[in-house]
C-alpha cells in the first residue's frame, strides 16, 4: 500500500514544469503592461486623477515585483529539473560513466606510478633502468587519461548547462535579470522577491508629473467644452485600452495559476491520507511514510514559492482594474456633463443669432416702409447690415470664449492686427460716412478733386468713382478715388451748390503785351453785366 501511494505522488518537476519561452512571453506582457503608468500620468490632469494614478503606481509596482519573483521561482524549479534530467538522460549518463571510469583509470595509473617509483629506490643495474622505461611509458598514460578525463568533463558540464539555460542563450535567469533591469522601477524590481517588502517600506514614496495639477477651472464657452469633450473622449479610449491590458494579463496569471492550484490540492490530499495511515501504522513503515511527507514537503514549498506570486498578483491586478474602472465612470460623467452642456449653449446661440437676424428683417422692412428717400433709405440699410454682422460676431465671441478676459485678449489682438494691416481701408470707410452725411455727396453732383472736374456717378465703401468733364462735355473717363481723401489737408474736394447750374468751361483771352489790358477788362465786365440783366429780365 505505501509502495503504491508513494509511485503516485505526483512529479510537480514534470507536470509544472514552465516553457522559457512562455515564461519570457509573461514578463514581456507584464512589462507591457506596467508602462501603462507613464500614459496615465500624461492623462491625469485633475487632482482625483492624481491620487489614482499614484495608487495604480504603487499596485503597478507590487505586480510586477510579484512577476518577477513567480518567474525566479519557475527558474529555479525548471534549473534544478533540466540538470536532473541532463544526469538521466542517454548522453549525459554515457558522458558521466565514461568520466568515472576514466577517473578509475587515473587512479590505478597514479598508483602503478608510485609503486614504480618506490621500486626505483632499491633497484639497480638493468633492473633500474627498465624500471625507469616503464615509469615513463605509465606517466605518459596518465596525462592522456588526464586529458581525456577533462575533455569528458567539460562534454558533461556542458550537456548539464546547454539542458539548463538553452543552447544560444545565456540563461533563463540571466534573460529575468535582464528585464527586471529594464523596468523603471523606483522600488526595483530587480531585486530578489524575499528583500522587496524591506526594499518597499525604504523607499521613498513615488511622485508623479501630475501631483501638482492645479485645480482646472470648468469651461463655460462652446470653444472650451469643444475641446474637452474631445480630450475626455480620448482619455475614455485610452482607459478601454489599458482595462483590455489588465484583463489580458490577469487571464494569462489564471492559466498559469490553475495548474499549480490543481497540484497543490493533490498533494493536500496526499498529505492527508498519509497523516490518516501514520495514525494507525507500524514503526516498520512510519520511516517510509516519513520519507514520502518529506518528498511532499518539498514539492509542496517548491510550487507555493510559484503560486503564492500569482495569487497576490492576480488580487492585485482586480484592485488595479477596479481603479481603472473608478477613473473611467468619472471620466464618462464628466464627458456627458461637458456634451450636455455644449448642446444647451449650441441651442442657446443658434436662438439668439435667429432672434438678431429676426429683428434685422424687422429693421428691414420698417425701413422701406417708413424712409421713402432713396439716399437716406441706402444709409439706414447700411446701417442695419454693420449692426447686424457686429452684433451676431458679439454673440458668436461671447459664446466661444470661455472667459471675458479671453474675448478681450482675443479683441484687442484681432483690433491692433487690423489696424496696421488695414489702416487705409479703415480710413475709407471712415471718409464714407462723411461722405454719404449731410453735407455730403450724392451721385450725379459735380465735384473738383485733385484738380479732376466731374460728374459723381458711385460712391462705395472704400472709393468713390468721378465722370470726367472737359471743356466741351464728358471726356468718356471715368476716374477712381480713395474715401479718405477728405482726411487729407492738402486735397481739396468741391462741390456745386444743388439747385445751381454754373458752365463748367473757361474763357481764355490772349493779350499782346503792348495791348491795353484795363480797356480789355471793362468791356468784358461791361459784356458780362448785359447778360445778366437780360437773365434777371427773363421771364421766370
Amino acid at each position: 500500500m505505501f509502495a503504491l501511494l508513494g509511485t503516485c505522488l505526483p512529479d510537480t518537476s514534470a507536470a509544472n514544469a514552465p516553457d522559457p519561452a512562455d515564461l519570457i512571453q509573461f514578463l514581456n506582457q507584464t512589462i507591457t503592461w506596467y508602462r501603462q503608468l507613464e500614459e496615465q500620468r500624461r492623462l491625469a490632469t485633475e487632482p482625483s486623477d492624481t491620487v489614482l494614478v499614484t495608487d495604480n503606481h504603487r499596485l503597478g509596482e507590487q505586480a510586477i515585483e510579484l512577476a518577477f519573483a513567480y518567474a525566479r521561482a519557475q527558474a529555479e524549479a525548471l534549473g534544478k529539473q533540466n540538470t536532473s534530467n541532463a544526469n538521466q538522460s542517454g548522453q549525459g549518463t554515457r558522458l558521466n560513466d565514461l568520466a568515472a571510469k576514466l577517473d578509475a583509470q587515473v587512479k590505478e595509473l597514479d598508483g602503478e606510478i608510485q609503486n614504480f617509483r618506490a621500486q626505483l629506490d632499491t633497484a639497480t643495474g638493468k633492473k633500474r633502468a627498465q624500471l625507469q622505461a616503464q615509469l615513463a611509458e605509465t606517466q605518459s598514460e596518465l596525462d592522456l587519461a588526464n586529458v581525456r578525463r577533462d575533455a569528458i568533463r567539460s562534454m558533461a558540464q556542458f550537456v548539464t548547462g546547454a539542458s539548463t539555460n538553452g543552447l544560444g542563450a545565456s540563461g533563463l535567469r540571466a534573460q529575468i535579470e535582464a528585464l527586471a533591469r529594464s523596468v523603471p522601477l523606483e522600488n526595483a524590481a530587480a531585486t530578489p522577491a524575499t528583500n522587496a517588502d524591506q526594499q518597499r517600506s525604504s523607499a521613498p514614496p513615488s511622485t508623479t508629473p501630475a501631483a501638482s495639477a492645479a485645480t482646472k477651472a470648468p469651461p463655460s464657452g462652446i470653444w472650451g467644452l469643444t475641446g474637452d469633450v474631445f480630450a475626455l473622449s480620448g482619455k475614455i479610449r485610452t482607459l478601454d485600452g489599458m482595462i483590455a491590458d489588465t484583463d489580458a494579463l490577469q487571464k494569462t496569471v489564471r492559466d498559469l495559476r490553475t495548474p499549480l492550484i490543481t497540484t497543490l490540492k493533490q498533494l493536500s490530499q496526499q498529505g492527508d491520507q498519509l497523516a490518516i495511515q501514520a495514525d494507525t501504522s507500524e514503526a516498520a513503515d512510519l520511516e517510509q511514510q516519513k520519507k514520502q511527507l518529506d518528498a511532499l514537503t518539498a514539492q509542496f514549498k517548491q510550487l507555493s514559492a510559484s503560486v503564492l506570486p500569482l495569487s497576490k498578483m492576480s488580487v492585485l491586478l482586480q484592485l488595479y482594474r477596479s481603479s481603472l474602472m473608478n477613473w473611467q465612470g468619472n471620466l464618462k460623467a464628466e464627458y456627458r456633463a461637458d456634451l450636455k452642456g455644449l448642446s444647451i449653449r449650441l441651442i442657446v446661440l443658434i436662438a439668439i443669432l435667429a432672434l438678431v437676424i429676426g429683428f434685422s428683417e424687422l429693421w428691414k422692412r420698417t425701413i422701406f416702409r417708413y424712409v421713402h428717400d432713396t439716399r437716406r433709405r441706402y444709409q439706414f440699410m447700411l446701417l442695419r447690415r454693420i449692426l447686424m454682422w457686429f452684433v451676431i460676431a458679439i454673440v458668436i465671441a461671447f459664446a466661444f470664449a470661455s472667459q471675458l478676459g479671453q474675448v478681450a485678449t482675443f479683441a484687442g489682438l484681432i483690433t491692433a492686427g487690423v489696424a496696421v494691416a488695414l489702416q487705409n481701408v479703415i480710413l475709407s470707410i471712415a471718409g464714407y460716412f462723411l461722405l454719404i452725411g449731410k453735407y455730403g455727396i450724392r451721385v450725379g453732383d459735380r465735384v473738383e478733386i485733385s484738380g479732376v472736374r466731374g460728374e459723381v456717378v458711385d460712391v462705395g465703401l472704400i472709393r468713390m468713382h468721378v465722370m470726367e468733364m472737359g471743356t466741351g462735355g464728358a471726356t468718356g473717363r471715368v476716374v477712381a478715388f480713395s474715401n479718405s481723401i477728405v482726411f487729407q489737408p492738402a486735397t481739396g474736394l468741391f462741390r456745386q451748390i444743388p439747385g445751381t447750374s454754373f458752365v463748367w468751361h473757361e474763357i481764355s483771352l490772349n493779350l499782346s503785351p503792348e495791348g491795353d489790358y484795363r480797356g480789355a477788362e471793362e468791356r468784358l465786365l461791361k459784356m458780362a453785366s448785359t447778360i445778366f440783366r437780360s437773365l434777371s429780365s427773363a421771364p421766370r
